[in-house]
């Protein structure tokens, strides 16, 4: 399973660096000199924008009138804190309209590639996609379709089985008990929660 670890934003400078979103909870050791990270599949360049005459082409590939395709891998040459965002230098991206180009795509890594969690309490989205979330009293609710991190606590986001969704907020009170060797996850909604 693919695992996003970042977003590539807009560039900065005009040596190639680009700015980056982070999906990570170690963004040190992710974003490290030396690391190869994988592109989202498919990924392509956003459309120019800016069309006015006289404006920059996008940038192309060493082969004439074919044009820059995001690298299936990019290796990160330089890394570092900047204002608050992570500042990345890759191999081979050393302008600003190649970094342009990369805007918007994913890096991504292989979860076989991450180590588990040291806390027993703490969990990696991949863990709990896909487990079944019932009540204490064992009756299915639906399963995990995607975790998402709100500003206030996490959220399971419960694909129910008549295929709407809810969010149940990822906290002791409501989530007593994730079972990963089980495939389940215990959930105690306060009533009307699953409703709204």
């Amino acid at each position: 399973m693919q695992l996003v670890v970042g977003r590539i934003g807009k560039p900065h400078g005009v040596r190639g660096e680009v700015t980056v979103e982070v999906r990570t909870d170690e963004p040190e050791a992710r974003f490290a000199p030396g690391t190869v990270l994988r592109t989202e599949p498919g990924a392509t360049p956003p459309p120019a924008r800016n069309t006015e005459a006289g404006a920059t082409p996008p940038p192309t590939s060493d082969e004439p009138g074919v044009p820059f395709r995001v690298p299936a891998e990019l290796t990160i040459e330089e890394s570092r804190f900047h204002q608050g965002r992570v500042l990345i230098a890759f191999e081979g991206i050393l302008d600003r309209n190649t970094a342009e180009a990369l805007r918007g795509t994913l890096l991504v890594v292989d979860s076989a590639d991450v180590t588990p969690p040291d806390d027993p309490e703490e969990f990696h989205d991949h863990q709990l996609v896909g487990l079944a979330v019932v009540t204490p009293a064992g009756e299915r609710l639906g399963e995990v379709a995607r975790i998402d991190h709100a500003p206030s606590s996490d959220l399971l986001v419960l694909r129910r089985p008549e295929g709407r969704t809810a969010l149940i907020p990822f906290v002791r009170a409501i989530v007593p008990e994730v079972d990963l060797a089980g495939g389940r996850v215990i959930v105690d909604p306060p009533a009307g929660l699953l409703d709204l």
